[in-house]
């Protein structure tokens, strides 16, 4: 489990093709302080360590990604080059600053505007027929393995939704999110809460 709160970004340094693709990520941790088999969410993805190297500040971390997460997530992600928000997993004890998150991506979103808001940035992601009832106002859902706050939800006649988000300026620098353009795609996870709610209430009928 994570709370999507970004400590690190990374860059994929080198890309292999093996049975899966083996991806070598270059970030500020310390290897020395990750196991072999640890957790990582690469921009909201749940990812097993499979290679340290490197040293404190300068570790260099090698990942596997099967072709199922390659299906899942934000076409071309896995490439040389492309920078990742990197959180560990959730320890015992740890704060939860965020809200829970798996690291599974549900589907992936388009940007469709990028607002400024008073020194803050406004993104509004359109998510798909399928997920747009996990979405809710003042709700929780993660946008490339950054937990967020919903601000605002516009049904669309298609059954898709656009919902709007403010990044304050501290989030845009330390996350990739700050550098989002309009049509840009991102990994979206949902609540995990409104997804057993959802559950629930189908069981009603």
């Amino acid at each position: 489990m994570f709370t999507g709160i970004v400590t690190a970004i990374g860059k994929i340094e080198k890309v292999e093709k093996r049975q899966d693709t083996r991806v070598t990520v270059a970030c500020p941790f310390d290897p020395g302080a990750i196991d072999i088999g640890a957790s990582i969410a690469c921009s909201g993805v749940c990812l097993t360590v499979v290679g340290l190297a490197g040293e404190a500040g300068a570790a260099r971390i090698g990942f596997d990604v099967s072709d199922e997460t390659i299906r899942r997530t934000v076409p071309a992600m896995w490439q040389e080059g492309r920078i990742l928000n990197l959180e560990p997993a959730l320890r015992l004890g740890d704060e939860l600053g965020g809200h829970l998150v798996t690291g599974h991506v549900d589907t992936v979103g388009q940007v469709v505007a990028v607002k400024d808001a008073g020194g803050s940035t406004m993104l509004a992601i359109r998510i798909s027929r399928e997920f747009a009832p996990f979405v809710a106002e003042k709700g929780s859902i993660t946008v490339d393995g950054v937990s967020l706050t919903v601000n605002d939800v516009r049904d669309r006649e298609d059954g898709a939704c656009d919902f709007a988000l403010n990044i304050i300026p501290h989030t845009g620098e330390v996350t990739t999110l700050g550098a989002l353009r309009q049509g840009d795609s991102v990994n979206l996870e949902i609540d995990v809460l409104a997804r057993y709610l959802m559950r629930m209430q189908s069981l009603k009928g």
